[in-house]
């Protein structure tokens, strides 16, 4: 049996502001969110200290899901703001599974919010990360990765004005546009980094992605189709 492709959604706009805005959304790992100033704290929900003493630390960290399919060409923003903990937020965009299947088509493996599962399994996407604080080396030299996968090759890279959270002065919107071939990524309407990608993906998933410690607040999700 053919199963048609899921329908590609016009403009997006979600608050993120109450379960209600959540309800259709896919978690995958530990994910807590709970609902204040107008927007979502997403935060791990995994103990991750004991997971760390069990050698299995990566899995305390998430990925939440929007439903939507959103067309090859698009505008994504969103505003967030860091409240606690370093860590690490990134967003998956253009997300398919491999070999032309839907992200959740029952074929492809399981996933629980593991970073392997995402880069080096049978997901096709790109994903920038942006607040890099898990690791001293990432705080040290703040930098916004773009990486294209599965390969887990980093494409693009500039550097990440973000404060932490004992800096962060209200919330911060970030942009990512891909459109055809190209793709730019930016904070605040500063451009960090663009990116020309031979073989761009098409429509596809967006979601977003936390490393535990991080605690963040986000609100204002727009997702628009670029012609």
């Amino acid at each position: 049996m053919t199963v048609a492709p899921p329908t590609v959604t016009g403009v997006y706009r979600n608050a993120l502001a109450s379960p209600e805005d959540l309800a259709d959304w896919v978690a995958e790992g530990p994910v807590g969110a709970r609902h204040e100033d107008d927007g979502v704290v997403l935060s791990s929900t995994a103990d991750e200290a004991a997971l760390v003493a069990d050698g299995r630390g990566d899995h305390a960290h998430f990925t939440y899901w929007c439903p939507e399919v959103f067309a090859a060409d698009v505008e994504i923003s969103w505003e967030v703001r860091p409240l606690a903990g370093d860590g690490l937020a990134m967003l998956f965009f253009a997300a398919t599974g491999t070999e032309g299947r839907d992200l959740f088509d029952p074929s492809l493996a399981e996933r629980t919010g593991y970073y392997p599962q995402y880069h080096s399994g049978d997901v096709s996407t790109l994903h920038v990360s942006y607040l890099r604080r898990k690791w001293a080396a990432e705080r040290r030299f703040r930098t916004c990765n773009l990486r294209k996968s599965p390969g887990f090759r980093l494409v693009a890279q500039g550097a990440d004005p973000l404060p932490g959270p004992e800096d962060a002065d209200g919330h911060y919107r970030v942009r990512v546009a891909k459109r055809g071939a190209d793709v730019a990524f930016a904070i605040d309407d500063l451009t960090l980094f663009t990116f020309h990608d031979d073989a761009p993906l098409r429509a596809g998933r967006i979601g977003f992605r936390q490393m535990a410690p991080l605690v963040a607040h986000y609100r204002n999700l727009e997702v628009t189709p670029l012609s």
